[in-house]
This record gives C-alpha cells, sequence and structure tokens, in this order.
C-alpha cells in the first residue's frame, strides 16, 4: 500500500509539472513566428505589390505587402497561418492579383521582423488596423473580402464579426483552440487553461456576409470536421466543400479556382443585385448557396 501511495504521489507531480510546463508553454505551441524581415524588393513577390503600413491602437507599427485591383470591384484581406510569413504566403496572391482583384497579404505582431509577440487580442488588434488603413485609402468594407487560414481564420471570422464585409473565406478552419488543443492533448483541461482561444464557433451566427468554408479530406492538423461543423451553424449564403486527398497545406492553389468561381458566383452577383436597387430601398438577402 505504501508503494502504491508513493507511485500515486509521484504520477500526481509528474502530471501537475506537465500541467505547468503546458500552461506556461502555450503560445509557444500555438505560434511559430519567422522573426526575418525581408524587404519587398528582395523577396521576388508578385510585381504589383507595394509596402503597406497600418499603425495599431496599442502603437505597434505594421508592415504588409498590398496590391490594387486592377479590374474587379473586390479587394481580398489574407490572414496566414501560424508558421507562416509574408514572404512564405505572397504566392498566394498570385492568381487573385492576376484575376484583377485587389490583395493586401497581412502580417501579425512579431513576425517577419515586426515588434511585438503574438496573442489573440494582438492578432485582433493587427487585423482592425490593416482594415481601418485599408478603408482609410477609399476601399469600403462592403468591397473587402476577407480570407483566412488556418490560425489566420480566427483573426477573419474576428473582422468579419465587426466589419460588414462582403464575404468571409475560410480555409482549413477551426471550431475553437481549445477544441484542437482537447485532440493533440487530451490529459490536459484545455478548455480552462487556453490564453488564446479563438472562438470561431462562438461567432457564426453573428456573421451576415457570404461564407465560403473548404477544408481537405485528409487534413492531419485541423479535421475537416471542423469546418461542416462552422458550415451548419453559419448563416446563409453559405457553402462548404471538402477537397478529397489534400492535406492542411496542399490547398492553396484549388482553392484559388474554388474561391473565384463562388466570388463571381455569389458576391458579383448580389453587389449587382445591391446597386440595381433603388436608393430608398433596403438591400435584398443574398440568395442561397447550396452545400456541396
Amino acid at each position: 500500500m505504501k508503494v502504491f501511495k508513493i507511485s500515486v504521489a509521484i504520477a500526481a507531480g509528474l502530471y501537475l509539472v506537465s500541467l505547468t510546463v503546458f500552461f506556461l508553454m502555450q503560445r509557444t505551441l500555438l505560434y511559430f513566428p519567422n522573426h526575418s524581415s525581408i524587404p519587398l524588393r528582395d523577396a521576388h513577390a508578385n510585381s504589383g505589390f507595394k509596402d503597406f503600413s497600418a499603425r495599431t491602437q496599442d502603437g505597434i507599427e505594421l508592415r504588409a505587402w498590398y496590391a490594387p485591383a486592377t479590374s474587379k470591384p473586390f479587394t481580398i484581406v489574407f490572414f496566414h497561418g501560424n508558421a507562416d510569413s509574408l514572404y512564405t504566403a505572397s504566392h498566394i496572391a498570385d492568381p487573385y492579383i492576376a484575376a484583377g482583384y485587389g490583395f493586401l497579404l497581412t502580417e501579425y505582431r512579431g513576425y517577419s521582423g515586426l515588434p511585438g509577440a503574438p496573442t489573440e487580442a494582438g492578432l485582433y488588434a493587427d487585423g482592425r488596423a490593416y482594415m481601418r488603413q485599408l478603408m482609410a485609402q477609399g476601399i469600403r468594407s462592403k468591397d473587402i473580402i476577407l480570407y483566412g487560414h488556418s490560425l489566420g481564420t480566427g483573426v477573419a471570422t474576428q473582422m468579419a464579426e465587426e466589419f460588414p464585409v462582403r464575404a468571409l473565406m475560410l480555409l482549413a478552419p477551426y471550431l475553437s483552440i481549445p477544441r484542437l488543443a482537447q485532440r493533440d492533448f487530451p490529459f490536459f483541461p484545455s478548455e480552462y487553461l487556453a490564453l488564446d482561444r479563438f472562438e470561431n464557433i462562438k461567432k457564426m451566427k453573428d456573421i451576415h456576409a457570404p461564407i465560403l468554408i473548404v477544408n481537405g479530406s485528409k487534413d492531419e492538423v485541423v479535421p475537416s470536421s471542423h469546418g461542416k461543423e462552422l458550415y451548419d451553424l453559419a448563416n446563409e449564403p453559405r457553402e462548404f466543400f471538402s477537397f478529397p486527398d489534400h492535406g492542411h497545406n496542399d490547398l492553396f492553389d484549388d482553392f484559388s479556382r474554388f474561391s473565384m468561381d463562388w466570388i463571381n458566383r455569389v458576391c458579383t452577383q448580389s453587389a449587382k443585385a445591391a446597386s440595381s436597387l433603388p436608393r430608398q430601398s433596403k438591400p435584398a438577402s443574398s440568395p442561397a448557396v447550396e452545400s456541396r
């Protein structure tokens, strides 16, 4: 019995130590910032990009890359995943810029040589700064399409809740960080320990812009079931698609084609319908989009 009690005490002590380490180190498990700053002129990025600056309300000077729209009415604002950067994510913009869309490739505090350290509240503050600066340059919020990948879906969803944007596109989204952590660390009470939560699941009902949700069926980072559950909670018009035989980071090429078709079917048509209404009329509801 004494040996048993000692074993239990040792196991409990080890668990508490592991729990403490998990709590203290959780942000290093969530964010993987690349601290290198690569100037736009050296990045071999799309020639349509130019430097774009914004300042957050808490005083962080941000830097992004921006290509103004050339032939399309919408500007896409992209929020990347936890291990990407301006440099590594720049290729994602190429198909949209080639098609004539505006594209703002945002960056987070603590990434790409920017000051500060990433947190949920900090990334939201960064998103607001970019949105406000873009609108200060004459881009209406109703002409902005938010696009988030992985971690960035949490920032894009928050911005869609705060700003009346044209649409929201989520690639490999999650329900919340605690729900993801519970899968990867089932022995820890992540629901109570998570400092940064990104509760996409709680925000779907408050977003009234068209929503496109796409996953890879073989995503080992974020299960495609998370995207389907978000879709079930979202308001119309909404659309969900799961690419077969795709994972977490190999979706961009197929998604660009799929999303531009969706923008043309849903966003462009609804914008034309709204612009054709008499000035005193209330905007008609956007047409529903069936799930695929």
